[in-house]
């Protein structure tokens, strides 16, 4: 261990966050590889190591000899301010070599909050934030994830972007990459060719032009970039890497288990959910496939737990099948088995069965509305009866808990929608008394709110968001609507965050001036309450003569040209707007199984492929 991390580590919390050596951790020859890789997460190793797609791609990379991956998290304030006084440069886990070191740094983005730990790991790096100040081939400065569907707000601190699933196109890069380093070529020769490859969006070969009230009036291509960057998938699952041996983390993380991603995409087509589009097509895997994997990643783990993930996992055709082959394994060894996306539409005594033979976790439903009306207007396809006899089955089966997500602020939404999701939560409660004859433990129904961000890619990516002090007016009245209800616990979410996401989700590329004047005073860590601070964020908007209302409540006209209109996620405009359509029609789009709709996405499947 550097002797300086020894000097530093007695003075931080949760020193294990720093100092790697976990088990199943690759530690290579420094001599045999010839490419070096720094995964990043901008958030704290706790949230980092939870991430599934970071296990993946972490696996890819490192089953080639050439390439050393190691990984890298945002340090907490504490470690940081410790690194900046004794001078030690962000570092990579296993070695503990400073990724300025490295060929390419690549950061994973799922969450626009934490836009401010990519500039402030930049920094803490040694490395200049702005690509145009990085001159040399070396290091190469990538994103992925699911915000790279807008990069815009980071185009100027980023080479490249991946779109999609990143399996496959690394392996491409970093090819192309050593080819580049190998013969030397410069950054702009590598970048222009790099941009050939599927679902790579270099930015800087893209000029971005204005209209004076501030829209995105054109974006050019030059140097031979492509109109449109499509996205990547992986056309078969189950030749797809799976991370069996996984680290396994030296300190409690989120989520601590074992992760089976049963398969990606999700057949329900809800209109405000940008996973749901960005997804598509659907891809299974095979049930014994799966089995397998679990069962030899718990025994590689040891650990007591094992979840079943995807965007809608009870909507995995052969999930009966194999939840039963799991339990077989899991029950005699006491370990549990949870599904943490349910709907209440697929719910049921079978399913129910098979959960509580081993454990009783919570249950989790989202109806994301109060009323069919607009549960029918933001095609939820849940009907009230089918989540009232989700409930009372979880009752009558034993459950005491109960927690209910909903949304506020949703296109169409009215003051007769938010006080349906008090009336919903109390139907919820009064069902627990119909159905459960001991009534001595009590209930605890938990309702939710967040404030709706219109999301690019959706069919909402015209709408706007509520204003914020209409936003706290629909919170009063729902909360009035519950406070009499003592068994029902009422929390809604921070709407000074969701603000701001809406801003940077749906922001061009001159809001990168926004993010750097906030960093430069101060900003990080801005999805932690304990270092958010909002009108740092307001003061940077004036600082660069931005309005956050631009970004995020005003509606977009139908042809408007948006700020991520080069990416795709394979879903048509034409398609996304007609689902905008019949939102204000409230009329519903079956689910992909019950009647494909023609979106697009099947013609990312190779072969004539079907998804679903």
């Amino acid at each position: 261990m550097n002797r300086i991390l020894e000097h530093i580590l007695p003075n931080v919390q949760k020193p294990a966050r720093y100092t790697g050596g976990e088990y199943n951790a690759v530690v290579k020859d420094r001599q045999s590889v010839t490419t070096r890789f720094a995964l990043c997460f901008p958030d704290t190793y706790e949230i980092g190591m939870s991430n599934l797609g970071c296990r993946i791609l972490y696996g890819v990379m490192n089953q080639e000899k050439h390439i050393w991956c190691e990984r890298c998290y945002a340090p907490w304030g504490d470690m940081e301010e410790e690194m900046r006084r004794e001078g030690l440069l962000l570092y990579g886990l296993e070695s503990g070599d400073p990724i300025c070191d490295f060929d390419i740094i690549g950061f994973s983005l799922g969450y626009e909050m934490a836009y401010s730990n990519v500039l402030n790991m930049l920094d803490l790096a040694g490395l200049p934030l702005r690509s145009s100040e990085r001159t040399d081939l070396t290091p190469l400065v990538i994103a992925g994830g699911t915000c790279c569907y807008n990069p815009e707000p980071l185009a100027p601190f980023v080479d490249f972007f991946v779109l999609g699933e990143g399996e496959e196109v690394t392996l491409e890069y970093i090819k192309l990459y050593e080819v580049a380093r190998d013969d030397g070529w410069s950054k702009e020769e590598f970048l222009q060719e790099v941009a050939q490859i599927p679902g790579i969006y270099v930015p800087s070969l893209y000029d971005v032009s204005y209209w004076e009230d501030g829209r995105v009036k054109a974006i050019t291509p030059k140097d031979g970039a492509p109109a449109t960057v499509t996205k990547r998938i992986i056309q078969n699952m189950d030749q797809a890497y799976f991370p069996v041996k996984t680290i396994i983390p030296s300190t409690e993380i989120v989520h601590d288990r074992v992760m089976l991603e049963l398969f990606r995409g999700c057949i329900r087509g809800c209109r405000f959910c940008q996973a749901g589009y960005a997804y598509r097509p659907v891809r299974s895997r095979n049930p014994k496939l799966l089995a397998e994997y679990g069962k030899a990643a718990c025994e590689d783990s040891g650990y007591q737990e094992m979840t079943l993930s995807s965007l809608s996992s009870t909507d995995y055709p052969c999930l009966m099948e194999l939840c039963d082959d799991l339990l077989e394994y899991c029950a005699p060894r006491d370990i549990g088995l949870s599904l943490p996306s349910l709907r209440a539409d697929t719910f049921s005594m079978n399913l129910m069965e098979r959960l509580q033979r081993v454990r009783k976790g919570g249950l989790t439903f989202a109806p994301e509305a109060g009323t069919q009306r607009l549960r029918d207007a933001i095609n939820k396809n849940l009907r009230e009866e089918d989540l009232m006899q989700s409930v009372r089955t979880a009752f009558s089966g034993g459950w005491s808990g109960v927690k209910l997500y909903f949304m506020l602020g949703l296109p169409t939404e009215t003051d007769e929608d938010v006080l349906g999701i008090a009336d919903l939560a109390r139907k919820v409660y009064f069902a627990w008394r119909e159905c459960t004859p001991n009534k001595a433990r009590g209930v605890r129904i938990t309702v939710s709110t967040s404030w709706f961000v219109p999301k690019p890619h959706t069919a909402f990516q015209w709408d706007a968001q509520i204003p914020v002090e209409e936003y706290q007016r629909r919170v009063n009245l729902l909360r009035d609507a519950l406070k009499r209800d003592k068994s029902i616990t009422y929390n809604w979410h921070d709407p000074q965050t969701s603000y701001l996401e809406a801003i940077f989700s749906r922001g061009d590329r001159r809001l990168a001036d926004v993010l750097e004047w906030a960093w430069q005073h101060g900003a990080k860590m801005d999805s932690w309450s304990e270092y958010f601070d909002y009108q740092r964020w307001m003061d940077a908007l004036d600082a660069c003569g931005l309005d956050g209302d631009f970004y995020a409540h005003r509606v977009r006209e139908k042809d408007e040209v948006f700020p991520w209109s080069v990416p795709s996620v394979g879903v048509s405009r034409d398609f996304l707007w007609r689902e905008r359509e019949l939102c204000y029609q409230s009329q519903t789009t079956p689910d992909c199984r019950t009647r494909c709709s023609a979106c697009g996405a099947n013609q990312l499947l190779t072969g004539g492929g079907r998804c679903g």
